[in-house]
């Protein structure tokens, strides 16, 4: 079996990272892989020093490119995929329906976000594809709701390398690195800096922390447009001193264990892969109830969920973990056992293998 990836993410993480892993593991299973990607891209650059894939890069600048379509036909063409298989959004979606069109080709999309889109863009969008698989089953049921039939989808959930993340915490190694007293308490979140992710409700819950709990920190893990706004916003409420602006990490199977506490007000959420990251480490977290974040943050389980924009509901949940560590301890465990059991690698992979198959077999039998 010959499937041809279609990711357009820059950076190796997120959706770029489970393509890693699914690719990875297809090869490890006898299936011939090969990736069309932009150039200079994160994930073209890592498969370009292995053997699980051939790397394709081609122009992509953004929705409108239509070079992407000529670039994912072009493909096709030399290499006669049996499968297409559509992983990122960013135009890749709408050309490569229409690459698959052209070619009769069949083809995948695998849909990682939950913002709604109308009932006629989802109905001819996702209709030009022999299967969609969601991540979560809360994307799923978004696009049901938008007019995709229910046996046209699947949910396929996402994974993280559980062993990756089992690490124990190298205090000495955390301190050093962000510069924190021996005695405090540390929360992180992990997000780009978009206006969905809900940075301002996490620094106002801080905010409101200050005088009331245990000594904490709060540290921002990733990077975006916003950042600058978050750090001004930031510096009007007092809080530099404790809120630091760690950037993007590679490190964060060595950083998260570290960490007491996860907190992620998102507006909307497909899943939250960092959210998995964080359970896999042993690490509670207090989360939004939208999307599919309840999927993997279980309320009273392994974290604490509360109503998306509800800054005192979400003061009071970190307020409450901060102050009980055997609480924090028994969620954390019970995350990690989730993890193990729902979100591994190989379940994701053969998740998308039986999808393949399924798509396949009709043809075959034809």
């Amino acid at each position: 079996m010959r499937i041809l990836h279609v990711e357009t993410g820059r950076h190796l993480y997120g959706g770029a990272l489970q393509v890693r892993y699914l690719i990875e593991g297809l090869f490890q299973l006898g299936i011939e892989n090969i990736l069309v990607c932009p150039k200079a891209s994160a994930i073209g650059a890592h498969f370009s020093k292995t053997r699980f894939a051939e790397v394709l890069e081609i122009p992509c600048r953004g929705d409108l490119d239509f070079r992407l379509l000529f670039g994912i036909l072009a493909a096709i063409k030399g290499k006669r995929p049996d499968i297409l298989h559509v992983h990122s959004r960013r135009g890749a979606d709408v050309w490569g329906a229409a690459a698959a069109y052209i070619s009769k080709t069949p083809s995948i999309i695998t849909r990682r976000v939950d913002n709604p889109e109308s009932r006629l863009v989802s109905r001819i969008k996702y209709g030009a594809y022999k299967k969609v698989i969601t991540i979560s089953e809360g994307i799923k049921e978004v696009l049901i709701s938008q007019g995709v039939k229910e046996h046209h989808v699947t949910c396929v959930r996402s994974a993280v390398d559980a062993s990756e993340y089992g690490k124990e915490c190298d205090r000495e190694w955390f301190q050093a690195e962000f510069g924190l007293p021996g005695n405090c308490l540390v929360m992180g979140m992990i997000a780009q800096f978009i206006e969905r992710k809900g940075h301002r409700y996490v620094l106002d819950a801080f905010e409101a922390l200050q005088g009331s709990g245990p000594d904490s920190y709060l540290i921002f893990f990733g990077q975006g447009p916003l950042e600058q706004a978050v750090k001004d916003m930031t510096e009007r409420k007092g809080l530099e001193k404790r809120v630091l602006f760690a950037g993007y990490r590679e490190d964060l199977s060595r950083v998260l264990p570290c960490l007491d506490l996860i907190v992620h007000p998102a507006l909307m959420e497909g899943l939250g892969v960092s959210l998995i990251q964080a359970a896999a480490s042993g690490v509670p977290i207090v989360a939004s109830r939208v999307g599919g974040i309840p999927e993997i943050v279980r309320h009273e389980v392994n974290g604490l969920l509360v109503p998306p924009a509800d800054t005192g509901r979400l003061a009071s949940a970190m307020k409450r973990l901060l102050e009980h560590g055997n609480l924090r301890k028994e969620m954390g465990e019970k995350g990690r056992r989730m993890v193990q059991d729902e979100f591994s690698i190989k379940a994701m992979v053969t998740g998308n293998l039986d999808v393949y198959k399924g798509v396949l077999e009709p043809r075959a039998a034809g």
